[in-house]
């Protein structure tokens, strides 16, 4: 059934807010005539990853509700690589003025620290729009990996060194840094390997091709509860309201780890601010809502919906926390 939208929130209230937020104007960028125009064509939602990964599930979740609010059509696009740097990377380039990204942390933190070569700046070429959800990861491995328990196969990957491999979306991104800050706190040793998206990585895991990953927890689950793929932790201080069956890693016997990731929406940073709060209060409502608070949560996703300011806030101190592991795992991304 498709999400439904709250009573009050109308395309005339929509058009009330952003239409005092564009009287001060627009960059000539955004092309925009009249405040009370806008958006005057189809909105584009970019997301970095494959059709079928969590940011795309998000990304087609809030596009309707969006585009009724909006009165104009929002359409998902899948522009795939690079960790979802390549996505980036577009929207901090567009100048339609229609063009919005649907991103994870790394790409609004980390991204010139892992590689200086990176074409944009996400602190300086992205606007933040609002932080939609956040969630902890979930180490899991396939349902005959050796151990009784989830301490068992800890300890056994302890002793196994480097053979074993563990996959992640792509190098820089949070599953990665995550994996080799486990590394650190845990004692195992793995080898890296890359994939495309989170959707490919649990074919690889169920084909044997790597043995353990850092998974968003809706996805494990699926594979969990179809008896395919083991959780054993949760990367949460204690356990989280998106996963409470499944133990934190510290209860496991990993102390000292915590790790969270996270989706938003952000655009380019000619967006005028005034706009970008305006349209921040819109995605907040829709994620709030009460069905697609639960439509989030069935993703996986603990729902935030904040201000422009709070997603500042949380990418500063993501960007330290997460260049901290980079650093000290001497991580480059090529």
């Amino acid at each position: 059934m498709a999400a439904r939208t709250s009573p009050g929130f109308s395309r005339r209230r929509l058009a009330q807010a952003l239409g005092a937020a564009l009287a001060v104007g627009l960059t000539p960028s955004w092309g925009v005539s009249s405040a009370a125009q806008w958006p005057t064509q189809t909105v584009r939602l970019v997301v970095g990853f494959p059709a079928g990964s969590s940011p795309d599930l998000t990304a087609r979740a809030l596009a309707e509700p969006l585009s009724k609010a909006l009165g104009q059509n929002v359409i998902v696009e899948n522009k795939v690589g690079a960790g979802g740097n390549i996505a980036a990377d577009f929207v901090a380039k567009s100048t339609d003025g229609h063009t919005l990204g649907l991103m994870i942390n790394g790409n609004m933190t980390i991204a010139r620290i892992l590689n200086p070569k990176v074409p944009y700046d996400p602190l300086k070429d992205l606007a933040p729009i609002s932080l939609i959800g956040k969630a902890p990861l979930v180490l899991t491995v396939p349902a005959n990996a050796p151990g009784q328990t989830a301490a068992e196969w800890l300890s056994l990957a302890q002793t196994a060194g480097d053979q074993l491999s563990y996959a992640s979306p792509g190098v820089g991104t949070v599953a990665h840094l995550g994996m080799e800050l486990l590394k650190t706190k845990a004692g195992i040793a793995p080898v890296h390997v890359p994939y495309p998206g989170n959707p490919q990585i649990i074919t690889a895991m169920l084909g044997g091709q790597v043995q353990l990953a850092l998974l968003p927890p809706a996805l494990s689950a699926a594979q969990v509860r179809g008896g395919k793929l083991r959780a054993i932790g949760a990367s949460s201080t204690g356990r989280s309201p998106v996963a409470p069956e499944v133990p934190s890693l510290s209860e496991i016997g990993v102390k000292d780890y915590q790790l969270e990731i996270w989706n938003a929406v952000a655009a380019p940073v000619t967006m005028p601010a005034s706009v970008a709060s305006r349209l921040s209060a819109v995605v907040s409502e829709i994620v709030r809502s009460p069905e697609m608070r639960a439509r989030l949560f069935q993703q996986g996703w603990q729902v935030v919906g904040s201000s422009p300011e709070g997603l500042r806030n949380r990418v500063l101190s993501d960007t330290q926390a997460l260049g901290d592991i980079i650093r000290s795992q001497k991580i480059e991304q090529n």
